[in-house]
């Protein structure tokens, strides 16, 4: 009989806590929803400020906006984190033409890989070789592509839901082409565009030369996809087809820039730290409304909307606005250098750096007993369409304060559309919906309030 009555005391405790959390998910997305701040923000991120490559003017007006937008939240404290970052600029447009036979020309639409070397001052034009990825050069060698301008035309794989795996699929022809093209003797390289739609935006992204000397380095360009298709097909017209780019492009020294950092006190557990974050910088292109200004501001509103919803963390609760995220990742390695050597104790991680679009659930970086307890929280994310748990991956910030006992995890919205903004120059507001933001922010504020509730295994 006592046996039976413990087991009833316990369902009983269940069914009240499971009731007490529903309460306050409601009370998240009901703040969220009717009082959210994240669009207003990212319209002054975006409208105001503008694109904010690390180093550059705007990426500092933006470390000043955010900080006074946490300041005038009433956190605990607000403060700013030095770090080094590269400052790379893009100078004037490229341009760019294919030329069928003497005088027969198309113009098409490409830009700088972000970290590329300039072309000669007078552009560069040479024969093009089309691979469909970097294995292809070992095989064709120097004799085929000295001399030549390397075009790989490796597209994302469309068959593929996950629109980041087809992503990362292809993305190593970005990263690293122009120096595996190179030390065949390649003087240039046009990469197709990371997108799966077919348009004439070219999309940026960071590239590495790693040790290369800076006189052997030639330069990158992204090509859009209506123009890789373009090139491709005239190229098996006219294998003679030879290709002109100029860009302007310039390395500069490092210069210092700033993590952005507002805090909540814990009321129980001061010393165990939960954090929540995106990448304050973005591409020049656009206005980085997507990558990654709405995981920003989603970010800062879950402060805003536990602390308007009623709820006070039991552990210290972080916002971090990450610099250099694009090309370095400086923020996110200083912040972790910074917290080893401070001896602070992170137990909960969370990214958003997918877009603002709706929000489908997370993925998560932990172990299989943190993973268990998630799994068991599913059912409180049903009514809000946010139950799609995964185990893996969480995002690049925070990837660098990973140990044994964290728990990283990535806000993971619907990614379909995702790719065709993604480092282009149509990342900009008006793709961004505000009630997709804004669920996106109340599902953060959720799992950030389930992890300080019931903490981490």
């Amino acid at each position: 009989m006592k046996k039976l009555a413990f087991i009833l005391l316990l369902i009983s405790g269940l069914a009240r806590a499971q009731n007490e959390d529903d309460k306050q998910l409601k009370a998240i997305f009901d703040t969220a929803l009717t009082e959210g701040m994240a669009y207003e923000w990212l319209n002054h991120l975006s409208n105001q400020i503008g694109g904010r490559l690390s180093g550059s003017v705007q990426a500092e007006m933006a470390v000043d906006y955010t900080k006074a937008q946490l300041d005038a939240l009433g956190l605990d404290k607000v403060w700013l984190q030095p770090v080094m970052v590269p400052k790379w600029v893009r100078g004037v447009p490229e341009f760019a033409y294919m030329e069928t036979s003497p005088g027969v020309t198309t113009n098409m639409d490409i830009c700088a890989l972000g970290g590329s070397v300039s072309t000669p001052l007078g552009g560069l034009k040479a024969n093009v070789l089309e691979v469909q990825g970097i294995e292809e050069l070992e095989a064709l060698g120097k004799e085929k592509i000295a001399g030549k301008i390397v075009f790989f035309n490796r597209p994302m794989n469309a068959k593929l839901i996950n629109t980041f795996k087809a992503y990362s699929g292809c993305v190593d022809q970005r990263a690293v082409g122009a120096t595996e093209a190179g030390k065949y003797g390649a003087v240039g390289v046009i990469v197709r565009s990371m997108n799966l739609r077919l348009d004439d935006y070219p999309h940026t992204g960071n590239m590495r030369y790693g040790d290369e000397p800076v006189n052997e380095r030639i330069p990158a360009a992204a090509i859009s996809t209506n123009g890789a298709e373009l090139l491709s097909t005239t190229l098996k017209l006219n294998p003679d087809t030879q290709f002109y780019f100029k860009q302007n492009c310039k390395q500069f020294d490092d210069v210092k820039s700033f993590n952005v950092i507002g805090e909540i006190t814990g009321s129980e557990y001061p010393d165990e730290i939960m954090i929540v974050g995106g990448h304050l910088d973005s591409w020049d292109l656009g206005d980085g409304s997507h990558d990654d200004g709405a995981g920003c501001v989603q970010s800062m509103d879950v402060l805003r909307i536990l602390q308007k919803s009623g709820y006070r963390p039991k552990r210290t609760l972080r916002v971090v606005l990450f610099m250099n995220e694009e090309n370095g990742l400086r923020g996110g390695r200083e912040y972790a250098k910074v917290a080893k050597a401070n001896n602070e104790k992170h137990v909960f991680a969370l990214e958003s750096d997918a877009g603002g679009f709706s929000p489908r659930g997370f993925s998560f970086d932990a172990s299989d007993a943190n993973f268990e307890k998630v799994a068991r929280w599913k059912k409180l994310f049903e009514p809000y369409l946010v139950h799609s748990f995964t185990k893996g991956g969480s995002g690049a910030d925070i990837g660098p304060l990973k140990d044994e006992g964290i728990v990283l995890a990535g806000l993971r919205p619907d990614s379909q559309r995702y790719f065709d903004h993604h480092h282009a120059a149509n990342d900009t507001f008006e793709h961004v919906n505000k009630r997709e933001l804004e669920l996106g922010a109340a599902a953060m504020a959720s799992l950030v309030f389930l992890f300080d509730k019931y903490g981490v295994e």
